[in-house]
C-alpha cells in the first residue's frame, strides 16, 4: 500500500533496488533465517481522530498516580519555577549543539560560562567545566582525574557513606581504567578517618573520594582530611549536593582539589530519573586535566566581551582512549536549567529552600519517632535526609503509604528507612503521613494479635 507522506516513490524504490542488485524490499532481508521473521498481521488499533486520539492520551495519563515524595538517595523532589521550562523551551536552546564557531554561539558559550561561575561559586573552587552526564558519572570522571594528575599510581580510596549508584558508577569505569579502589569502613554512619588513614599509609593512592553529605543523610565532618590527603601526595574529592553548599562548609573550605556531584538538588524534575547534569570543579593547577567543555571570557577584535572554548583542544575529544575523558556532547540545556535556577533563588533563596528542608526534615524525624514505631539509627546532624529503624515490616509500611499517596520510607542496605523533606512539603503533608504511619502500625498489630 503506498502513502503519500513517504519520499520515496515507486520508482524510487526499483531505482534503489536495481542499484544495490536486489529483486523486491523482501530481498533485503534474504540473509535473516525464515523463523525469525514476522509474516502475521500487525495488531494495531484502528486510525482515530485529532479529537479521538487525544481523548485517548488524557485517558491514558488519567491512570496515574501522583505521590507526595519523601525520598532522596540522590534525587530530590525540590520546586522548580514555571519560568524555566518556558524559556529553555525555547527553540534556540532546544536546538544548539556543539558551540565550536564561537561567533555564532554567543548565547550558548555564555550561559555556560555563567553556569561555570556558579558552580565556583558554589564549591568554592577555581575552575568548573560545562557540566557531566549525573553526578555518578561526574565522580567516575574526578576519580579518573585525580590519576592523571598524580601519575604512576593505580589506587583510589572511595568512601563507604557514598551513595551506592555513585558507588557502583566508579567501580564499573574503574574495572576497564585498571583502577584499584578500596572502600573506606564507615564508623557511627561517618566515613572512618582512622581507616583512611590506615589505607593511605599503604601507599600508591592516587585520591580519595568522600561525601560532604552521605547516604544516610548526614553532614560529614571532613577535619583533617585534607592534611592527611595531601601528606600522602594525593588528592581529596569531594561529592556534595550542590544546593546544600549554601549552608554547609564548600569543598574549597574543607580543602579539597575536586568536587563533584548531581545537579540534580538545584530544580530539576525528577523525571523518572534524567536526564540530569553532573557538576565538577577543581583547583587552578589541575584545570588541564578538568574534562568536557571549559568556556572562557575574552575580547574580539572589536574590544567587546565575548566567550570561546578554552585550554582544551576540540580534537581531544576525538582521540578515543588518549583523550582527557569520552563525555564530549554534554547535557548543556540541563546546565542552562540550573543556570536559570540559581540566577532566579540567588544567594538567599537557596539558603531559604535549606532552612525550610532542614525545619521540615526535622520535625518529620520527631514526629515520627513519638509514634513509638521508630527509633533513632545515628546522633548525628542532618540537613534534609535521614535514616530510622523501625519495628514495622518494611514492604508492607511502604505498601500502605503508597496506597495513601506518599512515596516514603526507602529501605537502604543496612534494613534501614531513609526519610527526606524538601521546602515542597507542608506541615499539613507531614502530619498526613505521620497519621498514615500510626494507623498501619495500628493495623499490623491488631493483625499479629
Amino acid at each position: 500500500m503506498g502513502f503519500s507522506y513517504f519520499p520515496q516513490t515507486e520508482g524510487d524504490i526499483r531505482e534503489m533496488l536495481e542499484r544495490i542488485g536486489a529483486d523486491s524490499l523482501d530481498g533485503l532481508y534474504s540473509d535473516v533465517p525464515e523463523e525469525f521473521m514476522f509474516r502475521g498481521e500487525f495488531d494495531l488499533p484502528e486510525a482515530m481522530t485529532e479529537m479521538e486520539i487525544r481523548r485517548r492520551f488524557l485517558e491514558m495519563a488519567g491512570r496515574n498516580r501522583s505521590l507526595t515524595v519523601f525520598c532522596g538517595c540522590g534525587a530530590y523532589d525540590h520546586y522548580s519555577p514555571a519560568v524555566i521550562p518556558a524559556l529553555i523551551s525555547r527553540a534556540e536552546f532546544q536546538t544548539a549543539y556543539t558551540p565550536y564557531q564561537a561567533e555564532v554561539s554567543q548565547g550558548t558559550l555564555r550561559y555556560i560560562f555563567e553556569y561555570q561561575s556558579m558552580i565556583t561559586m558554589l564549591t568554592g573552587l577555581d575552575c568548573s567545566n560545562a557540566s557531566m552526564y549525573d553526578g555518578a558519572t561526574a565522580a567516575a570522571e574526578a576519580v579518573m582525574m585525580a590519576l592523571a594528575c598524580t601519575k604512576k599510581k593505580s589506587r583510589v580510596l572511595l568512601s563507604g557513606t557514598l551513595l551506592p549508584q555513585v558507588i557502583r558508577v566508579v567501580e564499573t569505569y574503574a574495572r576497564w581504567h585498571g583502577i584499584s579502589l578500596d572502600i573506606i569502613e564507615s564508623e557511627d554512619g561517618c566515613t572512618s578517618a582512622e581507616d583512611m588513614k590506615r589505607k593511605l599509609g599503604q601507599g600508591d593512592v592516587a585520591g580519595v573520594l568522600v561525601p560532604t553529605v552521605n547516604r544516610y543523610g548526614i553532614i560529614e565532618d571532613l577535619s583533617g582530611y585534607s592534611e592527611a590527603v595531601h601528606g600522602c601526595k594525593a588528592l581529596l574529592i569531594t561529592y556534595s549536593d550542590p544546593s546544600s553548599l549554601a549552608v554547609l562548609k564548600t569543598p574549597g573550605e574543607w580543602g579539597a582539589d575536586i568536587a563533584c556531584g548531581d545537579c540534580q538538588s538545584l530544580g530539576l524534575p525528577l523525571s523518572f530519573g534524567g536526564p540530569y547534569a553532573g557538576y565538577l570543579a577543581c583547583r587552578r593547577e589541575y584545570v588541564r586535566k578538568l574534562p568536557g567543555r571549559i568556556v572562557g571570557e575574552t575580547v574580539d577584535m572589536d574590544g567587546k566581551r565575548s566567550y570561546v572554548l578554552t585550554l582544551q583542544a576540540r580534537e581531544q575529544h576525538i582521540r578515543r582512549e588518549k583523550a582527557t575523558s569520552n563525555i564530549c556532547s554534554n547535557q548543556s540545556l540541563m546546565a542552562l536549567y540550573v543556570t536559570i535556577y540559581l540566577s532566579l533563588l540567588g544567594r538567599e533563596g537557596l539558603r531559604e529552600v535549606n532552612e525550610l528542608s532542614f525545619g521540615g526534615a526535622h520535625y518529620l524525624y520527631d514526629s515520627l519517632i513519638a509514634t513509638g514505631l521508630f527509633e533513632p539509627v545515628f546522633d548525628k546532624p542532618f540537613l534534609k535526609e535521614f535514616v530510622l529503624k523501625t519495628s514495622l515490616p518494611v514492604e508492607e509500611l511502604q505498601r500502605r503509604l503508597n496506597d495513601a499517596g506518599f512515596f516514603a520510607a526507602l529501605a537502604t542496605e543496612e534494613g534501614y528507612v531513609s526519610f527526606c523533606v524538601t521546602e515542597k512539603r507542608t506541615r499539613e503533608e507531614i502530619d498526613a503521613l505521620v497519621a498514615c504511619v500510626r494507623v498501619c502500625g495500628e493495623l499490623l498489630t491488631n493483625a499479629k494479635d
